[in-house]
């Protein structure tokens, strides 16, 4: 798919996300489906205690993992989150650096900056900023936050190494790179490669897990490291109710479907900027 499309797909995508306050299951193929965002956010490594700090409707049940818990992040630090959403990410990481400190949500889509800017005015969050922009082109300065966080979103960008280049550039000497992404074992079927509904459900534009690393890399990143690494349950990929449309959709057999969905795996990255 040309990159264009694809971003204008992956809009479209958030953009009903935003509006409905659903989870990202607006379709059968989904990186999210049948679980409730509660469910999912525990799955995936939340406390009961983070679900509950944020404003309603912050969480939108749109991760892979718990970039915040691994940041480490200290009091007085600026963080920068790619593909910020609804907030969720963005308002604890607030609650970390403190007031102090300065958080900053990027997101492609106004819908998602309308409703993320709603909910730090409905939490009263004083240290957290949304702005319009793609993480290819980050609207920030040079060498300007310490800490990097992104959950699950990479994967929708065309141009994955340039995300990197752009977030090595923003990071200050001695930044930290801390995200969760689903990357692959091997590649897909051919059918769900073509799939934009499996492009926008963060499933066909992953990466081959080595790829995605050696793309940190490339950028300048040092001490790149898989911190965790689990298998995306395939509950996750497709609800009960819709697997015969998938697999119809999809021209694969349910034995295929399963065996891709061994190949989807969640990660937890870190890097560092040495210089």
């Amino acid at each position: 798919m040309e990159e264009e499309k694809i971003k204008k797909e992956v809009r479209k995508r958030y953009a009903k996300i935003a509006k409905t306050s659903g989870s990202c299951c607006a379709s059968s193929v989904s990186c999210c489906s049948g679980p409730t965002t509660e469910q999912i956010g525990k799955m995936i490594g939340y406390s009961q205690e983070e679900l509950t700090a944020v404003p309603d409707g912050s969480n939108l049940g749109l991760g892979c993992g718990n970039p915040t818990a691994l940041a480490s992040l200290k009091e007085g630090e600026r963080v920068l989150d790619l593909g910020s959403g609804a907030g969720f990410d963005c308002f604890l990481a607030a609650e970390k650096v403190g007031k102090k400190g300065k958080v900053i949500g990027v997101d492609m889509t106004s819908e998602m900056l309308d409703k993320a800017r709603a909910n730090a005015k409905k939490g009263g969050y004083s240290n957290v900023e949304f702005r319009l922009g793609e993480i290819e082109n980050l609207p920030v300065a040079d060498d300007s936050v310490d800490v990097i966080i992104s959950n699950c979103v990479i994967n929708l960008a065309p141009n994955k190494q340039r995300v990197f280049e752009e977030a090595y550039r923003v990071l200050a000497p001695g930044g930290r790179l801390m995200v969760s992404d689903i990357v692959l074992l091997k590649p897909l079927p051919e059918s769900v490669q073509k799939s934009v509904e499996a492009y926008t459900g963060c499933i066909a534009g992953a990466e081959i897990k080595e790829k995605y690393l050696d793309l940190i890399r490339k950028a300048g990143f040092a001490e790149v490291k898989v911190i965790d690494e689990k298998t995306y349950p395939l509950e996750c990929i497709v609800s009960e109710d819709t697997i015969e449309e998938t697999l119809d959709q999809l021209n694969l057999t349910l034995q295929e479907l399963k065996e891709t969905a061994n190949t989807i795996v969640s990660v937890k990255v870190s890097a560092i900027k040495s210089r």
